[in-house]
């Protein structure tokens, strides 16, 4: 005998255990995307850093020893008129003091460089499940 109150559930409609299911598998596969991203983008970024950074240790080889040069000059300048500990104390302070500075803007120009934007992506693709999942 069949209870004609209750309608037999329609075969199109999946079970919540299905939804689940698919629910679960589209979140995963949407985790290993936005990581294969992220590892794409980091990929590319060091590809570029290589030969920059390459480039960058060459200038900053020979930038290192025509700076030397030129502090050794200004060391000998000063000698003539003080004595020579005090001349190279003198240039030994201003070459400390110019490092001070610019290692400090390297750190701020360090920390306003974005990284990825895997954190965000994921971030709002959690929220449109929650949107999909209330509707």
């Amino acid at each position: 005998m069949v209870d004609s109150r209750t309608p037999p559930p329609e075969a199109s409609e999946p079970s919540i255990g299905q939804l689940v299911g698919k629910l679960t598998e589209n979140f995963s596969t949407l985790v290993r995307d936005e990581l294969q991203l992220a590892q794409a983008q980091l990929a590319e970024k060091g590809k570029s850093f290589g030969v920059t950074g390459a480039l960058f240790a060459v200038a900053g080889v020979f930038a290192l020893f025509g700076l030397g040069w030129l502090l050794t000059a200004a060391m000998f300048g000063l000698a003539t008129v003080l004595p020579d500990w005090a001349a190279a104390l003198i240039v030994a302070g201003v070459v400390l003091l110019i490092a001070a500075i610019a290692g400090l803007a390297g750190r701020a120009a360090l920390k306003s460089t974005p990284g990825p934007q895997t954190k965000e992506n994921v971030m709002k693709d959690i929220e449109a499940i929650k949107a999909g999942v209330k509707s």
